[in-house]
């Protein structure tokens, strides 16, 4: 089985040391191409107005200054001579759940390995801040291999990326896995105003979440209880249930 690895936190990253390790543990034919710098909450985004420069690290280890959307497109059509059976975007420092999936750069380059026919799974850590990020990566690296082999024998259709969550806990501690649904949070972005050391006004995006009650079975609910998060997600966002409404009023005389 031959394995590509990327992220969005960025080639230094120690999610993506410990990603190699565990695709290490299931194959040993194991490619990386991750962004040269750090690329969180850039989505699915393209770069299409500069250049794509590539550094090679390593054998098969690529560093690209580049989106993780370019770092897998790079891995499957210039980098690697045939194409990936696994894709592995991760493991991302922070929980992507319910409505940040559509920020997550490390569920954007799962969704661009199922663009381009590759089974794709995306891994994120949760984690708790403490004046800073203490990340339990032990539990991602005890759990991980299980739970990506799991996700192979169930053989889904290939237009399915599986996003996979780990609880803000040690190893032993997993109350299990769970099967779940995206959640939904209270938007919770804000501009902050600062000034800069010359007077001028500057701004940040800040998050400030709102009190939320998460439904049973969403992917909010497993973290919160403690359990691995397993949600499949499709890139078709059509909304056939809208289809009468939105009929009604096109076609109104």
């Amino acid at each position: 089985m031959r394995i590509l690895v990327t992220n969005d936190d960025g080639i230094n990253a120690p999610g993506l040391k410990v990603l190699q390790k565990i695709a290490g543990q299931l194959s040993d034919d194991v490619w990386t191409v991750a962004p040269e710098t750090d690329q969180s909450g850039l989505s699915h985004s393209l770069t299409l107005s500069d250049p794509l420069r590539l550094r090679q690290l390593s054998e098969r280890e690529f560093a690209l200054r580049g989106t993780p959307t370019d770092c897998v497109i790079m891995g499957v059509r210039q980098v690697m001579d045939t194409p990936p059976d696994l894709l592995l975007s991760g493991v991302n420092a922070g929980q992507n759940i319910a409505d940040d999936v559509t920020y997550s750069g490390t569920v954007a380059g799962a969704m661009e390995g199922v663009m381009l026919g590759v089974r794709s799974i995306a891994l994120s850590q949760a984690y708790e801040w403490d004046g800073g990020r203490v990340v339990p990566w032990e539990t991602v690296e005890a759990h991980g291999p299980d739970v990506i082999r799991r996700i192979i024998d169930a053989d889904l259709p290939l237009d399915v990326l599986v996003n996979v969550n780990f609880p803000n806990c040690g190893p032993d501690e997993v109350a299990g896995m769970e099967i779940t649904s995206q959640g939904k949070l209270t938007h919770g972005l804000f501009v902050e105003e600062r000034t800069d050391g010359r007077g001028n006004p500057y701004f940040w995006l800040a998050y400030r979440r709102q009190p939320f009650s998460p439904r049973p079975g969403s992917d909010l609910t497993a973290i919160h209880e403690g359990k691995i998060s397993l949600t499949p997600l499709r890139l078709d966002l059509t909304a056939p249930d809208m289809f009468d409404r939105l009929s009604s009023a096109v076609n109104r005389a």
